[in-house]
């Protein structure tokens, strides 16, 4: 028999980290130095050391939706899109809504604007913000536009 085929005989016990005495750390410590703040407990991570701390340095923007930009936003619909509603209707947030173009949850928070991508084929009056490509192509059709915005 040889040294390498003998039987393991040891077993070792895992370390049982930050506990004190016997837990194969150290001494009394446990790891976290000697003495202050974080040897005695949790401190939280945005704590800074006792100064005004970050999140009140900044402007007071609180609550839910903190954290989403300032401005209005967007719904874009191209004007493919408006092909489907019937021939001379008027084209609002209701209408769209009604059609199922837009949804009712993007209404009280956004903006709607027609964009010109596509090809309108039928009169229509709209009366959201439209850009100039797409108020000429409505008015080429044989439509009105009564909101234009202008870049």
């Amino acid at each position: 028999m040889q040294l390498h085929q003998l039987p393991s005989t040891t077993i070792h016990k895992k370390k049982r980290r930050g506990q004190g005495y016997g837990s194969g750390k150290g001494g009394h410590t446990s790891g976290r130095g000697q003495k202050g703040q974080r040897t005695r407990g949790t401190i939280a991570i945005w704590f800074e050391g006792g100064q005004l701390p970050q999140i009140r340095r900044f402007p007071f923007v609180r609550g839910k939706g903190r954290f989403q930009t300032l401005k209005p936003r967007t719904t874009i619909l191209n004007l493919t899109v408006l092909n489907r509603l019937p021939k001379n209707s008027v084209v609002n947030p209701k209408t769209l809504l009604a059609a199922k173009l837009v949804k009712e949850r993007a209404l009280s928070t956004h903006t709607i604007k027609i964009l010109g991508r596509g090809e309108i084929t039928i009169p229509l009056t709209v009366e959201v913000l439209t850009s100039q490509k797409a108020a000429a192509k409505i008015v080429a059709a044989g439509g009105k536009v009564n909101r234009v915005e202008s870049h």
